[in-house]
């Protein structure tokens, strides 16, 4: 729950908008009207003052016009686009990092319908086309207050040629379960081990409980579940100490929770970080225990110069073997989309 839930007066033209209010004012959140359309006095004396104040910060905002040109996301989906930028979580390896301008404000779009409505022109006839709506928020730790994530699924279960993809590490799944999805749309949870939770995931669901979400979502309709096609994100996978044993009590968990027949998908991502989000993270998490030793780790291009710390060669086969063989006995039905 945020402290305080900002409307700008675009918002609150969009029919999306007065719903997202309905719903905040629902909870007895306080909400204040802005006169302007510009997010303004959130910033603290510090980054991390700054990032105290952003993160108990809902923003109801209109995604700008340069949203509806969309970009591809591989290898996780064909295109992305959002609901929402900025997470209510407290991810203290947090890939948004140093990816998102200015404060890391919880931006929640009010113009859903025209967003949603922009998807259709990137569809081809002969073939599905993937969106991924989980880069830049958690959709599902936001929904009791917005919505939109039930609006999406509703929305793809009506489009013959296009799925959608979300991923999330909370669990409030139960206004999910009964929509008409056709199984167009692919659940997923962000799982790791223990002590990766435990220490660098603050302020989301246990993965005990992602787990009995996942379950919910993926039993059939039948014994009162959604039905959905899941998966799973091992991710940020780290070679922590004792990390075959906490990796395999892991996914011995997630095979008690789905110890039925469903439609399962897994990916694989180690950790890696760039020189800015490293700087970034310092800031807001300074006594995080999150190692970012630059020393440790080999140097990755991509094709636009940027550069990524990644595990060594050595490092990433061992990670790789050791899942792919373990996934492989555990969930014999799971298909591996991707490692990387």
């Amino acid at each position: 729950m945020p402290e305080q839930v900002l409307f700008t007066p675009a918002a609150l033209d969009e029919p999306w908008g007065q719903r997202i209010l309905e719903r905040v004012q629902a909870h007895n959140l306080p909400v204040d009207f802005l006169k302007q359309n510009r997010l303004s006095g959130l910033r603290g004396d510090t980054e991390r003052e700054t990032y105290a104040i952003a993160k108990r910060t809902l923003a109801v905002v209109t995604a700008p016009a340069g949203q509806l040109k969309l970009t591809p996301i591989p290898p996780s989906a064909d295109w992305q686009f959002h609901l929402a930028q900025g997470c209510p979580a407290h991810c203290q390896y947090c890939y948004l990092a140093g990816s998102l301008q200015g404060p890391p404000v919880i931006r929640v779009y009010a113009n859903l319908p025209q967003i949603l409505d922009n998807l259709k022109h990137y569809e081809s006839a002969d073939r599905l086309t993937t969106y991924e709506v989980s880069c830049y928020t958690d959709p599902l730790g936001i929904e009791h207050l917005t919505g939109s994530l039930a609006e999406c699924i509703r929305y793809f279960g009506d489009r013959d040629r296009a799925r959608l993809r979300w991923v999330s590490k909370f669990d409030s799944v139960d206004d999910l379960l009964t929509l008409p999805h056709r199984g167009h749309t692919r659940c997923r949870f962000s799982i790791n081990a223990a002590s990766v939770s435990r220490r660098l995931e603050g302020g989301t669901a246990s993965v005990a409980e992602r787990l009995q979400a996942i379950r919910q979502l993926a039993l059939p309709v039948e014994r009162g579940g959604g039905g959905y096609p899941v998966g799973f994100v091992i991710a940020p996978i780290m070679p922590i100490e004792g990390w075959q044993d906490e990796y395999s009590q892991l996914l011995e968990a997630a095979a008690s929770a789905l110890d039925f027949d469903c439609d399962l998908t897994f990916e694989l991502i180690s950790h890696r970080f760039t020189p800015g989000s490293k700087g970034v993270l310092e800031q807001w998490y300074p006594n995080s225990s999150l190692d970012l030793d630059e020393s440790t780790r080999t140097t990755k291009r991509n094709k636009f110069g940027g550069t990524k710390y990644v595990y060594d060669k050595d490092t990433m086969t061992e990670l790789r073997t050791f899942f792919e063989s373990a996934i492989a006995r555990w969930f014999p039905q799971g298909k591996i989309l991707y490692w990387t």
